[in-house]
C-alpha cells in the first residue's frame, strides 16, 4: 500500500534539504577553503573604461591612478565583504588594453579585469597555447553606436553608414570585431574582405581577401598591429583607430569635435556618455547579438575561478542582477555581500 506523505512532513523535508544546501553553499567558503580562504589577489583593471572598470584619475603618474572606480570595482569590494571568503585585492591600474586579458598569465597578475567580453579566441596567448581562464559572465554587453544628436536619425543602424561617415573605435575590442563584422569589412572568423584598405604608418596595405589579413578582438595579423584607419573604396563607412593614449576619452572627444561621425562600442560605455552628454549625443544600432563580460586568470588556476564564480554567482543573484540594477543603487552588491553574511550566521 502506497503511503502518503502528510503536508507537514513535505515542509519539514523541504526545509531540512533547504538548510542542507544552505549549510553546503556557505560552509563551502569558510576559514579552510583552499581556493579562496585567505587570498590576497592582485587585480589588475582597465584604467579608462568608464563606467564599468575606470581609475579615478586618468594621469598614470597620479596618486589616485590605482583606485578603482565603477561596476566592477564595487563587485571586488562587495568579494572582500564577504565573510568566509577571505578574499582581498591589491589593485593596480593598467593604461595599455591590447592583449590586458593575457596579463593574468604572468606572475605579476592573479586577476584582471575591465570589461573584457569572453571569447574563445581571448584564450589563446600569441603562440597559440591556451593560457587563461574566464570567470562566467557577470556583465551583458550589446554593441552599438554612439552618434551626435543630429544624426540620430541619419544613422538609425550600421546598414545606414556610408563612405562618408567616420567611426572610430579602439583597436582589439569587441567594438571594432562586431562594427567590421557588421559592415561586411570582414567576415566572420576577421578575415577582411578582398580590396580593405588598411592605413598604416608604413604606408597602405590592401587586403587579398585571405587569412594572412585578420582582425578579431583578440588579435590581428602582424602586418595590421599598428592599424591606423580601414576602408573599403566601393562602400562605406570608414574606420578610424584612436584610443592608443586614454582609451575611450580619446574616441569620445574626436566624436564632439566632429572628427568622427560615430563610435562603435558597447551599449553601457555609450548610454553613458549619452547620458553625460545632456542630449549632445545619442545611441543607435543597438545589435541584438548578446555578449558576456568576465575576469581572467592563469589556466592552472582554474579552481580559484570556480571560487570566484560561486561568490560572483551569489553578489549577482544568478545574473538577475547587472549593469542596470547597479545604476540605480551602486551599493547593491555590498548589500548582498552583507546579506551573505547574514545568511552565513544562521548555517
Amino acid at each position: 500500500m502506497t503511503s502518503i506523505l502528510s503536508v507537514s512532513t513535505i515542509v519539514k523535508v523541504l526545509l531540512i534539504g533547504t538548510l542542507m544546501m544552505r549549510f553546503a553553499v556557505f560552509s563551502s567558503f569558510g576559514e579552510g577553503g583552499e581556493a579562496c580562504a585567505n587570498r590576497a589577489l592582485n587585480l589588475g583593471f582597465y584604467a579608462y573604461f568608464e563606467p564599468v572598470s575606470f581609475s579615478a584619475a586618468t594621469d598614470p603618474d597620479s596618486a589616485d591612478y590605482n583606485l578603482h572606480r565603477g561596476y566592477e570595482a564595487d563587485l571586488f569590494t562587495a568579494l572582500e565583504a564577504m565573510e568566509g571568503a577571505g578574499l582581498s585585492f591589491n589593485r593596480q591600474a593598467i593604461s595599455d588594453w591590447d592583449g590586458i586579458w593575457l596579463r593574468s598569465a604572468n606572475p605579476e597578475y592573479d586577476i584582471i579585469g575591465g570589461g573584457i567580453t569572453i571569447l574563445e579566441s581571448r584564450r589563446r596567448d600569441r603562440s597559440g597555447a591556451e593560457a587563461i581562464t574566464f570567470t562566467s559572465g557577470h556583465i551583458a554587453f550589446r554593441q552599438s553606436l554612439l552618434v551626435r544628436a543630429e544624426d540620430t536619425q541619419r544613422l538609425k543602424t550600421h546598414a545606414d553608414l556610408t563612405s562618408a561617415d567616420r567611426v572610430g573605435v579602439l583597436a582589439g575590442t569587441t567594438g571594432e570585431e562586431r562594427l567590421l563584422q557588421l559592415v561586411g569589412l570582414v567576415d566572420e572568423e576577421g578575415v577582411l574582405a578582398d580590396g580593405v584598405h588598411v592605413e598604416t604608418a608604413d604606408g597602405v596595405i590592401i587586403a587579398d581577401g585571405s587569412a594572412d589579413f585578420l582582425i578579431t578582438a583578440a588579435g590581428a595579423s602582424n602586418a595590421l598591429v599598428e592599424r591606423q584607419g580601414l576602408y573599403r573604396p566601393d562602400t562605406g563607412p570608414q574606420v578610424i583607430y584612436l584610443g592608443s593614449r586614454i582609451g575611450d576619452i580619446e574616441l569620445l572627444e574626436a566624436l564632439a569635435n566632429a572628427e568622427i561621425d560615430a563610435v562603435a562600442r558597447g551599449e553601457i560605455g555609450n548610454r553613458d556618455a549619452a547620458r553625460d552628454s545632456e542630449g549632445s549625443f545619442a545611441v543607435t544600432a543597438l545589435d541584438d547579438r548578446p555578449e558576456y563580460g568576465g575576469f581572467t586568470l592563469d589556466i592552472d588556476n582554474a579552481e580559484l575561478a570556480a571560487c570566484l564564480d560561486a561568490l560572483l554567482d551569489w553578489l549577482t543573484d544568478n545574473r538577475r542582477i547587472g549593469y542596470g540594477e547597479w545604476l540605480d543603487d551602486p551599493a547593491i552588491f555590498l548589500k548582498r555581500g552583507n546579506l551573505w553574511n547574514e545568511k552565513r550566521s544562521e548555517c
